[in-house]
């Protein structure tokens, strides 16, 4: 598979939008409504689109100037030289055309990513006839006719080519991917062909986490235990156990173990579990300490990526929703994805 990528070219700056652009905005919409939604698209003549590019049009207007020119004076190696060019032209055209025809689009679902990070989307091109495709540009389509931010790549005869583009979702949930662009200008750049790929895949996007969130809350007894329960704090356990051969590295101890090495001993430790799971840790949104929603809701984030790093069995309590304690990637992936829609 080809994953060379071109450097991406830089985005001219925006055009001043003019009266007709709600017009535009509008016939925009209706033809994004009318293209079929697919994570997988094959481009055919029916969804390739072609026109000329400023370069075309000045070479056309050079062609008709040389025409007259020719006409006017009887130049033979005028018309000679019109025709050979418009030739060119055409040849070129076609070229174009069928550099983009006949190539295969694939979308890999996007993964989760938290508020404020960018959505890496996973695209690969397959192309099966036996000759190159070169200047292959895909981008996010622009909303409001602004130039895309392209990103280039080659496709190998009967080969892949892997291209990562990237889109700024815009808050928490889950969204749908923007439509995504592909086009070509090879091989004379005098014609721009096109294609709209309407995405069926959605992201999901988790609160930002707090950047300094406070210590995790006091855990709750669990039935049949009692006394008082302490604050556990980042980076503290409940009890710990002297390392026994086979114990996660996650489960040491480690700033224990920094001060065991700097008086020069080499004892370690590990979390004991069964201390720890005499008490029940609970995430709750209504006691997380924060009055704004997407304040708590940031909190809570942070504390279930510590709790996660630290291997600790939480719960998340949410209004109108509660996701009884476990651990483990599932567990927070079920969390955060909860967090994400509430």
């Amino acid at each position: 598979m080809n994953t060379a990528v071109y450097p991406e070219r830089r985005a001219a700056p925006p055009r001043r939008r003019g009266l007709l652009a709600p017009l535009r905005d509008r016939a925009n919409r209706w033809f994004l409504n009318r293209v079929p939604a697919s994570d997988t698209v094959q481009l055919t003549h029916r969804n390739v689109y072609i026109l000329p590019t400023r370069a075309g049009w000045m070479l056309a207007l050079t062609l008709v100037v040389l025409l007259v020119a020719s006409i006017n004076y009887q130049l033979n190696l005028g018309y000679l030289l019109t025709f050979l060019l418009a030739g060119c032209a055409v040849v070129g055209m076609h070229v174009c055309h069928g550099n983009l025809r006949g190539l295969s689009l694939h979308l890999d679902p996007p993964e989760p990513v938290h508020a404020g990070q960018a959505v890496r989307i996973d695209l690969r091109l397959t192309n099966t006839r036996r000759t190159a495709r070169h200047g292959i540009g895909l981008a996010v389509r622009p909303a409001h006719g602004y130039p895309p931010a392209l990103a280039w790549v080659d496709v190998p005869a009967q080969g892949e080519a892997a291209l990562q583009v990237t889109w700024g979702a815009p808050g928490r949930g889950r969204h749908a991917l923007p439509a995504l662009i592909a086009q070509t200008l090879f091989p004379l750049g005098t014609f721009r062909v096109w294609t709209v790929w309407r995405t069926a895949s959605t992201v999901l996007v988790y609160p930002t986490p707090e950047d300094t969130p406070p210590p995790l809350p006091v855990g709750e007894a669990q039935a049949g235990e009692s006394g008082p329960l302490r604050t556990q704090a980042v980076g503290e356990f409940e009890g710990v156990r002297a390392y026994r051969r086979g114990d996660p590295m996650k489960a040491v101890v480690w700033k224990k173990a920094a001060q065991a090495f700097a008086s020069g001993r080499d004892e370690l430790v590990s979390r004991d579990a069964s201390v720890a799971q005499r008490q029940t840790l609970w995430l709750d949104h209504a006691a997380c300490g924060h009055t704004g929603l997407e304040a708590r809701l940031s909190r809570l984030t942070a504390w279930v990526l510590v709790a996660d790093r630290l291997d600790l069995v939480y719960g998340l309590r949410l209004p109108g929703r509660e996701i009884v304690p476990d651990q483990g990637p599932v567990h927070k992936a079920r969390c955060l994805e909860a967090l994400a829609l509430c």
